[in-house]
C-alpha cells in the first residue's frame, strides 16, 4: 500500500491501556513461562546429556516459524475486513490457539513433540501480540503512547512472575503447570479481543500478490530511520536472549542452587531472579514512559537502557555466585524496563505507512524473533566451550553495547 498518513486518533482511557497490558502479559507470561522454566525441565527429563543442544533445537525452530509469522500475521490483519474489526480476530483466535498448543505439550515425552507444539504455541502466540501491539498506532495518539507502552511494558515484565509462581510454586511438574498457563492465557487475553471496539478502518485496495509479497520489503535507504530501530532492537534484545535462554542451566551447572539452597529446586531459583527482574523493572518502567511523553524524547531512554543491561550481563563475566546473579537480574530488569517502555512508543512514530501498520510492526518485531533465534544458536557454543558462561554474558553485553549505540543514528525521533 503507499504511503498514507492518517491523523492522530482521539485519547484512549485508563481500562483500554490497562486490558492491552493484560493481554500482553498473557502472551508475554506463556512464552516465557514455557521457555524458560517448563521446557528447559522436559528437555532436561527427556535429552539429560544434550540438553543444551535439544533445547537449542527446540526453541530455534519455534523463533522461525515466528519470524514468518510476525509481518505475515500483521499484514493478513491490516487487510482484514470484519465486523469485529481488523485486529480483534487474531487476537481472539490466537489465544484460542496458545491454549490449545499449551495443552497439547503438557502432554508429550519427545524432543520432536516439543519441537511441534511449541511452534505451533509461538505462532498463536505471535498472532496474538503482534495484532495486538498494531492497536497502539491504530488507536492511542502520540502524547499518550509512552504511557501505552510502559503500562504495555509493566504487564510484559510482571507475565513471567505470576506464570512462574503458579509453574513452580502452587504447582508441581509440568504438565499442570502448562495446563494452568493455557487456563490464564484465556484469562488475560480474551477480555481485549472481546470487550474493546475498534473504529472503522479505511477500505483496503483490490487484493494484488505482487504488492503483498513486495510490502514485505522496507528499503533502508528509504527508511533509515525505521532500519536503524530495527537493528538498535534486535542486538538489545539478543542480549535478553542469551541472558535468560540458559538462565535455568546457569542456576544449576555454575551456581549450583540446589546445592547453596538444599530442598530448593532449580525452578524456584528462576522465578526468585524472575521476581527481582521483574520488582526491578516497574519503577524505571513506568518513569521512563511518563517522561518521555513529558519531553517528547525517546532514545535517552532507549540508550540508558541498553548500557544498563549490558553492565547486568557483564556483572557475570567475573561472578557465578548466587548474589551476583540476583543483582544481576536487578540491573537487567531496571535496564530492559527502560528499553522495553519507550523503544515500542518510539517505532510507532517511525512506521512508513499508516495504512501497513500491522505488517510494519511485525518487520519490526522480526528483530526480536531474530535475536530468539540466533540467542541459542550463539550462546549454547560459548556455554560448552572452554570459556563457558563468562564469554557467553561478555559477548551478551557487547551486544546490549552496540544497539544502544545505534539508536542515535535515528534523526526523526528525538
Amino acid at each position: 500500500m503507499g504511503e498514507i498518513r492518517i491523523g492522530d486518533p482521539p485519547k484512549v482511557s485508563f481500562g483500554w491501556m490497562a486490558l492491552l497490558a493484560l493481554a500482553q502479559m498473557g502472551v508475554i507470561m506463556a512464552a516465557t513461562v514455557g521457555g524458560q522454566i517448563l521446557l528447559p525441565s522436559q528437555v532436561a527429563a527427556i535429552d539429560p546429556v544434550h540438553k543444551e543442544a535439544s533445547l537449542a533445537v527446540v526453541l530455534a525452530v519455534a523463533a522461525v516459524c515466528t519470524a514468518v509469522a510476525n509481518p505475515l500475521f500483521g499484514a493478513m490483519s491490516d487487510r482484514t475486513a470484519s465486523r469485529f474489526g481488523r485486529r480483534r480476530p487474531w487476537i481472539v483466535g490466537g489465544a484460542l490457539i496458545s491454549a490449545a498448543a499449551l495443552t497439547f505439550l503438557a502432554f508429550q515425552q519427545t524432543i520432536a513433540g516439543l519441537v511441534a507444539g511449541w511452534a505451533v504455541a509461538q505462532l498463536a502466540f505471535t498472532g496474538a501480540l503482534a495484532t495486538a501491539i498494531a492497536t497502539v498506532p491504530d488507536q492511542v495518539p502520540i502524547l499518550q503512547r509512552g504511557k501505552a507502552s510502559a503500562l504495555a511494558g509493566v504487564g510484559q515484565l510482571s507475565g513471567p512472575l505470576l506464570g512462574g509462581v503458579v509453574a513452580t510454586v502452587l504447582l508441581t511438574g509440568s504438565r499442570p503447570a502448562f495446563l494452568a498457563i493455557a487456563v490464564l492465557v484465556l484469562v488475560l487475553i480474551l477480555p481485549f479481543g472481546l470487550l474493546t471496539r475498534e473504529p472503522e478502518a479505511a477500505p483496503c485496495p483490490p487484493f494484488s500478490l505482487r504488492d503483498f509479497v513486495r510490502g514485505f520489503w522496507v528499503s533502508p535507504r528509504r527508511h533509515p530511520d525505521f532500519a536503524w530501530a530495527w537493528l538498535s532492537r534486535m542486538l538489545i534484545t539478543l542480549t535478553l536472549a542469551m541472558g535468560i535462554g540458559y538462565l535455568q542451566y546457569f542456576l544449576r551447572d555454575a551456581v549450583h542452587y540446589e546445592s547453596l539452597f538444599s530442598g530448593s529446586t532449580v525452578e524456584q531459583g528462576v522465578v526468585v531472579l524472575v521476581a527481582v527482574f521483574t520488582l526491578s523493572s516497574v519503577a524505571p518502567t513506568l518513569l521512563a514512559g511518563w517522561l518521555s511523553d513529558r519531553s517528547g524524547r525517546r532514545k535517552p531512554a532507549v540508550f540508558a537502557g541498553g548500557l544498563t543491561m549490558a553492565l547486568s550481563a557483564l556483572m557475570l563475566t567475573t561472578a557465578t555466585s548466587w548474589g551476583s546473579a540476583v543483582a544481576a537480574a536487578a540491573l537487567l530488569g531496571a535496564g530492559y524496563g527502560m528499553f522495553v517502555a519507550v523503544d515500542q512508543a518510539m517505532v510507532t512514530q517511525l512506521l512508513p505507512a499508516d495504512a501497513d501498520r500491522g505488517k510494519d510492526l511485525g518487520i519490526i518485531s522480526l528483530s526480536n524473533s531474530a535475536s530468539n533465534t540466533l540467542g541459542p544458536v550463539i550462546a549454547a557454543p560459548l556455554v560448552t566451550s572452554a570459556g563457558g558462561y563468562p564469554l557467553m554474558y561478555g559477548v551478551a553485553a557487547a551486544f546490549a553495547v552496540a544497539g544502544a549505540t545505534l539508536v542515535w543514528r535515528i534523526r526523526s525521533v528525538r
